[in-house]
Protein backbone atom coordinates (compact mmCIF):
# COMPACT_ATOMS: atom_id res chain seq x y z
CA UNK A 1 0.00 0.00 0.00
CA UNK A 2 2.47 2.53 0.76
CA UNK A 3 4.57 2.09 -2.63
CA UNK A 4 1.03 2.44 -4.27
CA UNK A 5 0.69 5.73 -2.34
CA UNK A 6 4.36 6.67 -3.51
CA UNK A 7 3.96 5.96 -6.30
CA UNK A 8 1.13 7.97 -6.45
CA UNK A 9 2.69 11.20 -5.34
CA UNK A 10 5.50 10.85 -7.88
CA UNK A 11 3.05 11.23 -10.53
CA UNK A 12 1.16 13.90 -9.56
CA UNK A 13 4.56 15.10 -8.94
CA UNK A 14 5.54 15.03 -12.44
CA UNK A 15 2.73 15.96 -13.83
CA UNK A 16 2.75 19.55 -11.77
CA UNK A 17 6.44 19.83 -12.20
CA UNK A 18 6.03 19.10 -16.53
CA UNK A 19 2.51 21.15 -16.34
CA UNK A 20 4.61 24.26 -15.05
CA UNK A 21 7.08 23.60 -17.50
CA UNK A 22 4.95 24.05 -20.09
CA UNK A 23 3.71 27.45 -18.92
CA UNK A 24 7.05 28.57 -19.12
CA UNK A 25 7.88 27.80 -22.75
CA UNK A 26 4.67 30.29 -23.92
CA UNK A 27 5.27 33.86 -23.93
CA UNK A 28 3.72 36.79 -25.05
CA UNK A 29 4.23 40.41 -26.17
CA UNK A 30 3.13 42.89 -24.27
CA UNK A 31 0.54 44.94 -25.65
CA UNK A 32 -3.72 44.91 -26.46
CA UNK A 33 -4.92 42.32 -28.44
CA UNK A 34 -8.33 41.98 -30.22
CA UNK A 35 -9.46 39.39 -32.49
CA UNK A 36 -12.65 38.15 -34.49
CA UNK A 37 -13.25 34.83 -35.51
CA UNK A 38 -15.73 32.49 -36.62
CA UNK A 39 -14.37 29.60 -36.33
CA UNK A 40 -16.05 26.93 -38.40
CA UNK A 41 -19.05 28.50 -37.96
CA UNK A 42 -18.77 30.48 -41.31
CA UNK A 43 -22.36 29.67 -42.24
CA UNK A 44 -23.72 31.16 -39.06
CA UNK A 45 -23.90 34.60 -38.45
CA UNK A 46 -22.09 35.07 -35.11
CA UNK A 47 -18.86 36.03 -34.45
CA UNK A 48 -16.37 35.90 -31.67
CA UNK A 49 -15.01 39.17 -30.32
CA UNK A 50 -11.81 38.49 -27.87
CA UNK A 51 -9.98 41.49 -26.38
CA UNK A 52 -7.27 40.92 -23.96
CA UNK A 53 -4.22 43.01 -22.53
CA UNK A 54 -0.27 41.16 -21.88
CA UNK A 55 1.15 42.81 -19.57
CA UNK A 56 4.95 41.37 -18.16
CA UNK A 57 3.93 38.44 -20.62
CA UNK A 58 1.04 37.05 -18.87
CA UNK A 59 -2.71 37.53 -20.41
CA UNK A 60 -4.84 39.84 -18.14
CA UNK A 61 -8.36 41.40 -18.64
CA UNK A 62 -9.49 38.81 -20.87
CA UNK A 63 -13.14 40.12 -22.27
CA UNK A 64 -15.18 37.96 -24.76
CA UNK A 65 -18.84 37.97 -26.22
CA UNK A 66 -20.43 36.62 -29.28
CA UNK A 67 -22.34 38.87 -31.70
CA UNK A 68 -25.29 37.97 -33.68
CA UNK A 69 -24.56 39.75 -37.08
CA UNK A 70 -27.95 38.95 -38.66
CA UNK A 71 -29.91 40.30 -35.48
CA UNK A 72 -27.03 42.97 -34.56
CA UNK A 73 -27.19 41.79 -30.91
CA UNK A 74 -25.07 39.95 -28.72
CA UNK A 75 -25.39 36.54 -27.64
CA UNK A 76 -26.35 36.97 -24.12
CA UNK A 77 -28.04 35.36 -20.55
CA UNK A 78 -31.59 36.16 -22.51
CA UNK A 79 -30.74 35.19 -26.26
CA UNK A 80 -32.68 32.14 -25.36
CA UNK A 81 -36.11 33.78 -26.05
CA UNK A 82 -35.11 33.21 -29.81
CA UNK A 83 -35.67 29.84 -29.26
CA UNK A 84 -39.00 29.52 -27.17
CA UNK A 85 -40.60 26.07 -27.66
CA UNK A 86 -37.66 24.19 -28.10
CA UNK A 87 -36.01 22.93 -25.28
CA UNK A 88 -33.21 21.58 -26.69
CA UNK A 89 -31.79 24.79 -27.49
CA UNK A 90 -32.76 26.53 -24.95
CA UNK A 91 -30.38 24.45 -22.77
CA UNK A 92 -27.86 25.26 -25.51
CA UNK A 93 -28.05 28.40 -25.29
CA UNK A 94 -27.57 28.41 -22.02
CA UNK A 95 -24.52 25.88 -21.87
CA UNK A 96 -22.85 28.32 -24.40
CA UNK A 97 -23.42 31.10 -22.06
CA UNK A 98 -22.14 29.23 -19.44
CA UNK A 99 -19.10 29.45 -21.75
CA UNK A 100 -18.75 32.72 -23.08
CA UNK A 101 -18.69 33.68 -19.22
CA UNK A 102 -16.06 31.52 -17.97
CA UNK A 103 -13.46 30.56 -20.62
CA UNK A 104 -11.91 34.29 -20.11
CA UNK A 105 -11.46 33.14 -16.61
CA UNK A 106 -9.83 30.34 -17.13
CA UNK A 107 -7.62 32.03 -19.89
CA UNK A 108 -6.03 34.04 -17.88
CA UNK A 109 -5.61 31.16 -14.62
CA UNK A 110 -4.00 28.78 -17.86
CA UNK A 111 -2.36 31.46 -19.53
CA UNK A 112 -2.01 28.57 -22.36
CA UNK A 113 -5.22 28.37 -24.76
CA UNK A 114 -4.12 24.82 -25.31
CA UNK A 115 -5.39 23.88 -21.61
CA UNK A 116 -8.21 25.63 -21.62
CA UNK A 117 -10.87 22.69 -21.81
CA UNK A 118 -14.30 22.30 -23.27
CA UNK A 119 -17.04 22.89 -21.15
CA UNK A 120 -19.69 19.93 -21.52
CA UNK A 121 -22.43 21.01 -23.61
CA UNK A 122 -20.53 24.72 -24.62
CA UNK A 123 -18.24 23.10 -27.74
CA UNK A 124 -19.79 26.08 -30.04
CA UNK A 125 -18.44 28.70 -27.75
CA UNK A 126 -15.47 27.35 -26.81
CA UNK A 127 -14.33 27.10 -30.86
CA UNK A 128 -15.20 30.61 -31.43
CA UNK A 129 -13.37 31.36 -27.97
CA UNK A 130 -10.26 29.63 -28.79
CA UNK A 131 -10.51 31.04 -32.38
CA UNK A 132 -10.46 34.60 -31.96
CA UNK A 133 -7.93 34.28 -29.39
CA UNK A 134 -5.42 32.55 -32.24
CA UNK A 135 -6.78 35.37 -34.74
CA UNK A 136 -5.88 38.30 -31.63
CA UNK A 137 -2.67 36.68 -31.53
CA UNK A 138 -1.55 36.45 -35.08
CA UNK A 139 -2.62 39.96 -35.40
CA UNK A 140 -0.51 41.64 -32.95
Amino acid sequence: MRAVCISLFLALLCNFVFSQADMKDITYSDGQYTGYSQSDYSAEPYWGIIRFNVKEGKIKNVNFMIRDSALHETFNAEYAKHFAGNEEYIQQTRNDWNGVNRYPKILERKQDISKVDVITGATWSHNIFKDSFIAALKKK
